[in-house]
C-alpha cells in the first residue's frame, strides 16, 4: 500500500489520528522542556514535535482539501465577539507592539533580572501572534485561531498569575519560583504525609525556590530537594492545558455543557499529574536510594519519570476524552458507504474511492466529494450544506 493509501486510512479514523498526533507532539515537547540529564535524548523531541504537527496539518486538516474558509468554531465565535465582529482586529498589530514594549520596560524597570526568562518568551510569542494574525488568509482561519487561542491561554496560565501575585505583594522582584511555594511544594508535601513519608518545606540558603527535606529509609541522613519552577513541570502543564483549550475551542461549534466540563476536568487533572510527578520522584529516593546509590535513583527518576508519567497520562486522558467528546450533529444522518465501513475515504456522491489523480474537496462537516460529483448534487449528503461550484470548477459550500 502506498503512502496516499495510508493517509486515506488515517483520514478515515480522524480522532485516532488526532490522538496519535497529540501524543507524538507532547512527547517531543516534554523531552525539550524536561531534558534528561547527561544524555542527548532531548534532541529526539524535535522530530517528534515536527512529526506530530505534520500529522495534524497534512492529515487532520489537509490543505489539498481545505475549503476557501474554515467552518466556524467556538474559538472563531469568541474572537468575533471580542473584536466586535472583527472591527478591532486592525488593532492587533498595536497590541503586539504594546506587549513587546511592556515586557521590555518591565524587565528594565521592575524585574530582578533584565535577562529574558521563560515568561518573557511566552509574552513575546503572544506579541508575534498578534502582529502576524492579520496576514494569514481566511483559508487558514482554523490554524490562525488555534494559535491565537493557545498563546492567550498560555499567558493566562503562566504569566498573568505571576504578575498578579507580584502586584498583590508589591514585590515585582519576586522570583518565578513563587509558583513552587504556592501551588506545588505544599501539595507535594501534603501527599507525602498522607502516605507516611515525613518531610518539611522550608527556605534554602542561596535559592529562591522551596526545599523539601526528607530522610531516605536506607540512607540515614536527611536529603533536601529544591523544587524550582524550571524542574517543577509547570511549563509542561501550561502547554498541555493551553493546547487542550485551543483544540476544543477550534474543533467544536456549540458550547455544550459537557464541553466546558471536559475543559475544567482536563486542566484539573493536568495539575494533579504535575503534583504526582514530584511525589513519585521523592518516593523513588525515599524507598530505593542508599549509600551505594548516593541518590542516583532519584536523579534518574527526575530525568525520566516526569516525561514518562506525563506522556502516559496524556495518552490515557486524550484516549478517554475522544471516546466521550460530544459529536457534532448534522440535520440528517447518512449511512456510511462500503468504503467508509471498511475504514477508507470515499466520495459521498458516487461512493468511489478518492485518488490523488482526481481532484476532490471537503465539505465543512468533513464529508469528501469528487470535484466533478459536486455538479450533480445540490446539497451535502452528510449535513445538508448547499454545494456551489465557482467558475473554473472549484467547489465551495454555502449555507
Amino acid at each position: 500500500m502506498g503512502i496516499m493509501g495510508w493517509v486515506a486510512i488515517a483520514q478515515g479514523h480522524r480522532r485516532a489520528t488526532i490522538l496519535a498526533a497529540l501524543v507524538t507532539t507532547f512527547a517531543g515537547v516534554g523531552l525539550l522542556l524536561n531534558q534528561p540529564e547527561r544524555t542527548s535524548l532531548a534532541w529526539v523531541g524535535i522530530p517528534l514535535v515536527v512529526g506530530g504537527a505534520a500529522m495534524l496539518v497534512g492529515i487532520v486538516w489537509p490543505a489539498s482539501t481545505r475549503l476557501p474558509e474554515a467552518p466556524p468554531s467556538l474559538a472563531s465565535s469568541l474572537i468575533r465577539r471580542a473584536t466586535l465582529n472583527g472591527k478591532l482586529e486592525r488593532l492587533f498589530p498595536m497590541i503586539g507592539v504594546t506587549i513587546l514594549s511592556a515586557d521590555l520596560v518591565y524587565n528594565l524597570k521592575l524585574s530582578a533580572s533584565p535577562a529574558l526568562q521563560a515568561e518573557d518568551t511566552i509574552a513575546i510569542l503572544a506579541a508575534c501572534v498578534f502582529l502576524g494574525y492579520g496576514f494569514l488568509p481566511p483559508r487558514f482561519s482554523r490554524e490562525r485561531d488555534f494559535v491565537l487561542t493557545f498563546v492567550i491561554a498560555l499567558n493566562a496560565i503562566l504569566v498573568v498569575p505571576l504578575l498578579l501575585a507580584r502586584a498583590w505583594e508589591a514585590n515585582f522582584e519576586r522570583s518565578v519560583d513563587f509558583y513552587s511555594w504556592v501551588a506545588l511544594a505544599p501539595q507535594t508535601s501534603a501527599v507525602l504525609h498522607l502516605i507516611g513519608v515525613e518531610n518539611t518545606i522550608h527556605p534554602v540558603a542561596g535559592a529562591t525556590a522551596p526545599g523539601l527535606t526528607f530522610t531516605p529509609q536506607h540512607l540515614g541522613v536527611q536529603v533536601t530537594v529544591v523544587i524550582t519552577t524550571a524542574c517543577s513541570g509547570i511549563y509542561s502543564f501550561g502547554i498541555f492545558a493551553s493546547a487542550f483549550v485551543a483544540f476544543v475551542l477550534t474543533e467544536f461549534q456549540r458550547p455544550a455543557r459537557r464541553l466546558w466540563l471536559l475543559l475544567g476536568f482536563g486542566m484539573a487533572t493536568a495539575y494533579v499529574a504535575n503534583v504526582l510527578r514530584m511525589v513519585i520522584i521523592v518516593l523513588v529516593g525515599y524507598y530505593t536510594d542508599s549509600t551505594e546509590t548516593d541518590l542516583q535513583n532519584m536523579l534518574i527518576a527526575h530525568s525520566y519519570a516526569g516525561w514518562l508519567i506525563f506522556l502516559g497520562w496524556i495518552a490515557l486522558f486524550w484516549a478517554a476524552l475522544f471516546k466521550f467528546l460530544p459529536a457534532e450533529e448534522g440535520p440528517e444522518k447518512v449511512a456510511k458507504t462500503p468504503l467508509e465501513r471498511a475504514g477508507r475515504i470515499g466520495c459521498r456522491a458516487c461512493g468511489e474511492a478518492l485518488s490523488p489523480a482526481v481532484p476532490a474537496t471537503r465539505c465543512t462537516c468533513g464529508a469528501y466529494y469528487h470535484v466533478q460529483c459536486t455538479s450533480t448534487i445540490m446539497r451535502c449528503r452528510a449535513c445538508g450544506t448547499k454545494m456551489n461550484t465557482e467558475p473554473g470548477g472549484r467547489p465551495t459550500t454555502a449555507k
